[in-house]
């Protein structure tokens, strides 16, 4: 058999993914594609080598996004994820030094164990409303000074929107309250932004008026902003210069960058007040479902693009949708997610809330 030549092997990959089964992906906002502008701006890209900070377009976005979220200086990532955790290492100075965060955080549930594993860290759970705790919850957590016998008390994260809470927005008066509470007893705080514009849309607040307020901040691109690949991570000068130490040890620079960097660019001047888009869709498709028997959903805690809700058995739920052509995430034994971003369509709202539906037995 002779092998296909490289450009035959591209050609066979130019298929179109709205034809393909599951062709409505609400699984996660991680599964958008970029759009034709934000190709042509990727091929368009001034690059350079980003180690020796000679790639002139990395370097224009972790000005600008230094300045969006109102620190001194950031620092290009290729994940969200390794901003928490590069955050954790800056802030946990010791081994057994403790980290604050809600119960249903990414920090705590989806990152392999990294706080643990890189920086030795002791992950606290605080017991929240939705994803949101209060200033008075975090008082009562920390270990009194000068006992040596509980772990100290480093670091406090916050999750803003709190996914597992359904995209809730933390408010910026409970978040102000948490940072006040923390700074009072010399305590690091960071900002976990992985949807912190589409808090800023939903609410109208700037995002330099959250993430100011934390010692370290940073927002992904490769979720409802659309980009395939990235997050900048800010705060001062002297911590992103530390940053860049871990970025080293746990997997050195991306080089020639700037061609990610233009992609995350190209997001932030056209793809954010779109988010109000998602946040529509996602509360129609609460509404669409709350109408339908054996599925409960309250459609008022559906703040921006994602949605939970429960059925008697989401596995099956799932598979059910799937053969529908809809994709969802199954959460445990009885909750769903569903999440909308810009591949996401009115119409594919509707297709979705007939294929559920459908699933349940055409009851509604």
């Amino acid at each position: 058999m002779t092998p296909r030549s490289v450009a035959r092997v591209m050609e066979d990959l130019r298929l179109d993914p709205r034809t393909a089964p599951g062709s409505v992906n609400l699984s996660s906002d991680t599964q958008t594609r970029p759009s034709g502008g934000m190709r042509r701006a990727i091929a368009e890209a001034a690059v350079g080598d980003e180690q020796s900070r000679t790639d002139p377009t990395t370097l224009a976005l972790e000005e600008h996004v230094a300045d969006l979220l109102g620190h001194e200086a950031a620092v290009f990532l290729p994940s969200g994820t390794m901003c928490n955790e590069i955050a954790v290492r800056l802030h946990v100075g010791h081994t057994g030094e403790e980290v604050v965060a809600e119960a249903s955080s990414h920090l705590i549930n989806a990152e392999a164990g990294g706080p643990a594993a890189l920086s030795g860290a002791v992950l606290t759970p605080v017991q929240g409303d939705r994803g949101v705790f209060t200033g008075e919850q975090l008082a009562d957590m920390i270990r009194p000074p000068g006992n040596r016998y509980a772990p100290v008390t480093r670091l406090v994260c916050v999750e803003q929107t709190a996914n597992a809470g359904g995209g809730r927005v933390w408010p910026l008066d409970a978040m102000q309250r948490v940072v006040e509470v923390a700074k009072a007893h010399e305590i690091r705080t960071h900002l976990d932004g992985a949807r912190l514009l589409n808090a800023s849309v939903a609410s109208g607040i700037e995002p330099r008026l959250y993430a100011s307020l934390f010692d370290t901040a940073w927002i992904d691109f490769s979720k409802g902003l659309g980009a395939p690949v990235g997050a900048v991570l800010a705060g001062g000068t002297h911590l992103i210069e530390q940053a860049w130490r871990y970025k080293q040890m746990w997997g050195g620079a991306l080089r020639q960058s700037g061609l990610l960097a233009a992609a995350a660019l190209y997001a932030l001047e056209h793809h954010v007040q779109r988010l109000a888009v998602d946040h529509a869709n996602a509360k129609a498709l609460a509404q669409g479902l709350a109408g339908i028997d054996g599925i409960d959903i309250d459609p008022s805690h559906v703040e921006t693009n994602i949605v939970y809700f429960e059925v008697d058995d989401a596995p099956g739920f799932a598979a059910g949708l799937a053969a529908h052509g809809v994709l969802v995430g199954a959460k445990g034994r009885r909750r769903v997610r569903a999440v909308t971003h810009l591949d996401i369509t009115a119409d594919d709202i509707a297709t979705a809330i007939t294929a559920a539906k459908a699933v349940m037995g055409g009851r509604g």
